[in-house]
C-alpha cells in the first residue's frame, strides 16, 4: 500500500469513529424526542442519572438563550467554522499523536451533532441529567459529552507536552552547568 493510501486509511479511521459518535448522538436525541418530550423523566440511577427532555437554543450550560434568529445563525456559523477547522486539522496533521487526533474526532462529532440540531430544529436537544446530592449538573447530550471529553484530552495533551518539554530543558541545563 502506498504512503498516501496509509495516510488516508488512518484519517478515515478517525473520521469513521467521529461518524459513529455523531450517529450515537443523533440516535439518542431521537429516542429522547420520542420518549421524553412530553415531560416524562426516566430515573436510570435514582438520585444520580436521570433522563429528561430539554430544548437549548443557547450554548453550553444554557448560556446565550435569548439570541433569537440572529443568535441561532451566529451559533450555526461559528459551529460550522469550528467543524471545518477541526476537520482540516485532522487532514493536515501528521500521525504523531493518537490522543490529539482522537480528541479532534470527538470534537468534530460533538460539534457536528449539535450543529445538525441547530440547523434542523433551531435548538439543541438535551436529555442527560446528572445529580450529586442536591446539585444538578446542567442537562446535556452525547455531543456535549464528546466535546467536553475532546477538550479535556487536548488540555491533557498540552499539559503533558509542557511537562515533557520542561523536563527535557531542565535536564539539558543541569548537564551543561556543573
Amino acid at each position: 500500500m502506498s504512503a498516501r493510501g496509509r495516510n488516508l486509511g488512518w484519517r478515515a479511521a478517525y473520521l469513521f469513529a467521529s461518524a459513529c459518535v455523531f450517529l450515537l448522538d443523533q440516535a439518542t436525541k431521537a429516542w429522547a424526542v420520542r420518549r421524553l418530550r412530553f415531560g416524562e423523566t426516566l430515573r436510570a440511577v435514582e438520585g444520580f442519572l436521570h433522563f429528561g427532555y430539554a430544548e437549548n437554543p443557547g450554548i453550553a450550560f444554557g448560556q446565550f438563550q435569548e439570541g433569537g434568529e440572529f443568535g441561532r445563525w451566529l451559533l450555526i456559523s461559528l459551529a460550522g467554522l469550528a467543524a471545518i477547522g477541526v476537520a482540516l486539522y485532522i487532514f493536515r496533521t501528521t500521525r504523531t499523536d493518537d490522543r490529539t487526533l482522537g480528541a479532534c474526532a470527538l470534537l468534530l462529532a460533538g460539534i457536528a451533532g449539535n450543529l445538525t440540531d441547530r440547523v434542523r430544529l433551531g435548538h439543541v436537544i438535551d436529555f442527560i441529567e446528572v445529580h450529586l446530592g442536591s446539585f444538578q449538573w446542567p442537562t446535556f447530550n452525547v455531543a456535549d459529552a464528546a466535546i467536553c471529553t475532546g477538550a479535556a484530552l487536548l488540555a491533557l495533551d498540552i499539559i503533558l507536552e509542557g511537562r515533557k518539554e520542561g523536563g527535557g530543558q531542565k535536564a539539558v541545563m543541569t548537564s551543561e552547568n556543573p
